[in-house]
């Protein structure tokens, strides 16, 4: 009986130091046991390959064992561009990477053919709105027309619906916030029109609105579901929320949130408990005005990203950020790191909006063709 709980005893302690990173590691001179810790790789597509210090260790979707110090991560795969990161592994903690790999050869699939100007995307990316114009090949389609940008697979869109007919080429619109309206403005009169349905020229003065009422009845209940996310922040935090960001946008998950900075502050420390293995990228707690940062909600960590003036957008995976420039768009990961190139070539800038699907996004291009009218392409990053 001794001898058996002794074994069990030695098993035992071996698998606990053992699940909190502790290995034999083996030199030239000596052997020794100590701490190390794990670093979880994981990718999307999966199956790249894992460099540590520049030597390959493993496959994505895997882990590995590393004692802990600051460790140059390469993720790569054949026909994607690289993930590239510094990252530091601590002892006895569970450090996770997710590498987001897009296509070094990305394709180009049309959307539209007859011509469309003027794209406008719904706050959550899932619904487009374009004007056909009445000067195209294609008069008898003349008009305001609503596409879903959902996640179906390439070749199975469902077709686009036209919401009004006439010639809309100087027209302005926008989304209601739920995305089911859409406010039109063209010479000089409003209309609010349902996206579900097709409402003609003809009787179209029948809904006519007041903009200002619109416009401020919509910014109210923008104001209300952004309170409401807010508030579930910690009050010092809530407070910086509050009185110095603008242009505040939470990711899909609503784990972190993508905001530009409206005055000078800083961001308090201490107010989350960390957790295990978060994030040991550069952070920027004292935010500057103008300035666009990513807070992360979990792991209480403030970073600055993109550049001055740039505009950016969530990706659905909530991992990474679009930045539309001209004659290229980039993608950056959420803490400002791994900025890479996706397009380069002529599209109508900044038309490069994200879908509900993480693989593609959706551009406005005619090639740089001055004889060409611009058409709709999903451009694929996988």
């Amino acid at each position: 009986m001794l001898f058996t709980a002794v074994v069990v005893g030695v098993f035992g302690t071996i698998a606990i130091l053992y699940a909190r990173g502790f290995r034999i590691k083996l030199d030239e001179e000596s052997v020794s046991f100590g701490p190390t810790g794990i670093l979880v790789a994981n990718s999307e597509p999966t199956g790249a390959q894992v460099f540590i210090d520049e030597e390959i260790k493993t496959a994505t979707n895997n882990s590995i064992s590393l004692p802990p110090k600051t460790y140059r991560v390469l993720v790569k795969k054949e026909g994607f561009l690289p993930w590239e990161k510094l990252i530091t592994i601590q002892k006895e903690t569970v450090t996770q990477i997710d590498a987001f790999l897009v296509s070094s050869a990305p394709s180009l699939t049309a959307l539209t053919f007859s011509g469309v100007i003027n794209p406008v995307a719904s706050e959550d990316f899932s619904k487009i709105a374009y004007v056909i114009p009445k000067s195209t090949d294609y008069i008898e389609k003349a008009g305001l027309w609503v596409m879903e940008a959902v996640n179906l697979p390439l070749g199975f869109n469902r077709d686009p619906r036209r919401i009004t007919d006439g010639d809309l080429t100087d027209a302005n619109y926008e989304f209601s916030p739920d995305g089911r309206e859409i406010l039109l403005t063209n010479l000089n009169s409003v209309y609010l029109l349902e996206v579900g349905k097709f409402t003609p020229q003809s009787p179209i003065s029948n809904s006519m609105v007041k903009p200002e009422k619109v416009k401020e009845e919509w910014k109210k209940i923008r104001q209300t579901r952004l309170k409401a996310k807010i508030a579930a922040l910690p009050d010092e935090i809530e407070d910086i929320f509050i009185g110095y960001t603008r242009d505040v946008f939470f990711s899909p998950d609503e784990n972190r949130i993508l905001y530009t900075a409206a005055g000078t502050a800083t961001i308090p420390e201490g107010i989350a408990r960390q957790l295990p293995g978060s994030s040991t990228q550069k952070e920027e707690r004292q935010v500057t005005s103008g300035r666009k940062y990513v807070y992360d909600i979990r792991e209480d960590k403030n970073f600055k990203v993109g550049n001055e003036g740039e505009i950016l957008y969530w990706l659905p995976n909530s991992l990474n950020l679009v930045i539309p420039e001209e004659n290229k768009i980039a993608i950056i990961d959420y803490d400002g790191t791994n900025r890479k190139t996706v397009f380069s070539g002529s599209y109508i800038y900044p038309v490069a909006y994200p879908s509900t699907s993480t693989g593609r996004l959706l551009i406005l291009t005619n090639f740089g063709s001055s004889d060409s009218l611009t058409n709709l392409y999903w451009l694929s990053l996988k």
